[in-house]
């Protein structure tokens, strides 16, 4: 069965972007080393260090399938229709945004809520995991009992204020596993498993 990832850069004190959803400060180290990761879909060419490019390419290999909101589709312009991992990805929503969805656009839109974009993502990313992006859904997913883990690049900076990750979750506390740890150059790559 696919399991549920969180995948998020993070700033030191827990935001992921700042108060004007801004993410450079969270994403520096996509640019912090010498190894090119291209994304599957070229994309994107990161230059990180090569513990980072080894989690990168370990990440990118296990993703079927992308579940976010639609503030983090609609910041990415949505990936003009296709998800830099070359995968499929579900958007919760209340409404397909206009102009969408597009011919030939990998993206697709669930207005049914967090327990059917789930359904439908798992299905989609099946034997792979379905990673998330995006702090409210993340927080929807682990409110509902549906994420199975949570992969935080910590980045070596303090933002002070803007997005926080875990800010409004209804059923805590949450325990988590021990953690992975990798240390890449100016960011730390944490994999915790949420315990049930």
């Amino acid at each position: 069965m696919s399991k549920v990832v969180a995948l998020m850069s993070m700033s030191l004190d827990g935001y992921v972007a700042d108060p004007d959803d801004g993410v450079d400060e969270v994403f520096d180290w996509y640019f912090s080393g010498d190894v090119e990761v291209v994304t599957p879909s070229r994309a994107f060419t990161f230059r990180v260090s090569p513990p980072s490019a080894e989690h990168l390419k370990g990440l990118m290999a296990a993703v079927g399938a992308m579940l976010t909101g639609r503030r983090t589709f609609d910041r990415a312009n949505g990936w003009e229709g296709r998800h830099p991992f070359d995968v499929p990805a579900f958007v919760v929503t209340r409404r397909v945004p206009e102009g969408w969805p597009r011919p030939g656009s990998t993206v697709r839109f669930v207005t049914d809520g967090i327990e059917s974009a789930v359904a439908q993502a798992k299905a989609a990313a099946a034997p792979k995991f379905v990673g998330v992006h995006g702090a409210q859904t993340i927080q929807q997913c682990l409110d509902a009992g549906l994420l199975d883990e949570i992969h935080v690049d910590l980045a070596a900076v303090l933002l002070g204020k803007g997005v926080p990750l875990f800010d409004h979750l209804a059923n805590t506390p949450v325990a988590l596993g021990n953690p992975t740890v990798v240390a890449g150059v100016g960011v730390t790559h944490l994999r915790y498993a949420v315990q049930r």
